[in-house]
């Protein structure tokens, strides 16, 4: 009797230790470096991003990298020393423009960086290229540009609806153009590990100001990752209050603005399946009474059981 159970058994064991290493994969762990917009240089965006369990990470956006790791560090959501953090987990930067506010901790930390791979749509390469990692400006620690090229940092342009691995880690990208200030551009990067989603979009416009259907075509590319839950969290920004004037935007969102193009995105996809994506508030502007008067109008104006989390400097978020 008893052999006859031990394959069941046996088969169940693999069966249950099977999902249940399925299940651990689709979290991400998001260290915040940075969550502010605007003139707190050690506060400016930048997110690391890994699948749970991991140490290999990739910075999205690159504003505050140092100051963002020490803070990390004292709340414990990082263990070690910050040049060696960066030097050793951070594994490749995902540049979504070229404003400093999004590449100044990248620059500025260079010279004590290692050797890794900076990822972006081309145009948003050939500005860190011509305009930041040149002679004049810093010094060239890329592997194109002014000579001499001393070759730290490798472009990796990627071709928007392409999917590439990050190298280094579990993780796979692929990038989607924004509008930010027609005809300025943005990124939008969809981070995947194995069968499960992270959405990160970099500064962006709402389409009926921009003029613009990159956000609609966004919205419509991702929807069935929703349906099929495995898009776990979307990093959206809210930069300005409502009483923003439309021609003071400079390709930002407002929380009117950021739930109308919520609603698009909820139209396209499954009521229950869309309320379990978490949706994470980035780029508020200081002063800090503009700051507070954005997230009170995003908690009033919340839909209701629509996750919304506001992250804090240094401090780690599960996503599942």
């Amino acid at each position: 009797m008893f052999k006859r159970i031990l394959p069941v058994i046996i088969f169940l064991s693999i069966y249950a230790n099977h999902s249940w290493s399925q299940e651990m994969n689709t979290a991400f762990t998001v260290i915040p470096l940075g969550v502010k917009g605007g003139d707190d240089e050690s506060n400016l965006s930048s997110y690391l991003i890994a699948p749970k369990g991991s140490e290999n990470y990739v910075c999205l956006d690159a504003g505050t990298i140092n100051a963002g790791i020490q803070k990390a560090i004292d709340f414990k959501s990082l263990k070690g020393i910050s040049e060696e953090i960066q030097r050793k987990q951070i594994k490749g930067y995902l540049i979504s423009h070229a404003h400093l506010d999004h590449v100044a901790g990248l620059i500025i930390n260079s010279p004590a960086d290692t050797v890794k791979n900076i990822y972006g749509l081309p145009s948003v390469l050939n500005i860190l290229r011509d305009k930041y990692f040149t002679w004049d400006a810093w010094a060239n620690f890329a592997n194109e540009g002014e000579k001499p090229q001393l070759k730290k940092y490798t472009y990796f342009p990627l071709v928007q609806g392409n999917t590439y691995p990050l190298e280094g880690t579990e993780m796979k990208v692929k990038a989607f153009e924004l509008s930010h200030g027609n005809p300025y551009k943005s990124t939008a990067f969809l981070i995947s590990h194995q069968d499960s989603y992270a959405l990160y979009l970099g500064d962006t416009g709402a389409d009926e100001i921009e003029k613009s259907d990159k956000l609609a075509n966004l919205w419509q590319s991702i929807a069935p990752l929703i349906n099929a839950g495995q898009l776990k969290a979307i990093f959206l920004e809210v930069s300005f209050p409502n009483e923003q004037p439309d021609k003071q935007l400079f390709g930002h969102l407002t929380p009117k603005l950021f739930f109308s193009e919520l609603s698009k995105l909820e139209a396209l996809t499954n009521e229950k399946a869309f309320k379990k994506v978490s949706f994470i508030i980035t780029h508020t502007k200081p002063p800090q009474k503009t700051a507070e008067r954005v997230k009170k109008q995003l908690i009033s104006g919340k839909p209701k059981d629509l996750k919304l989390i506001f992250p804090e400097q240094g401090k780690y978020l599960t996503i599942n």
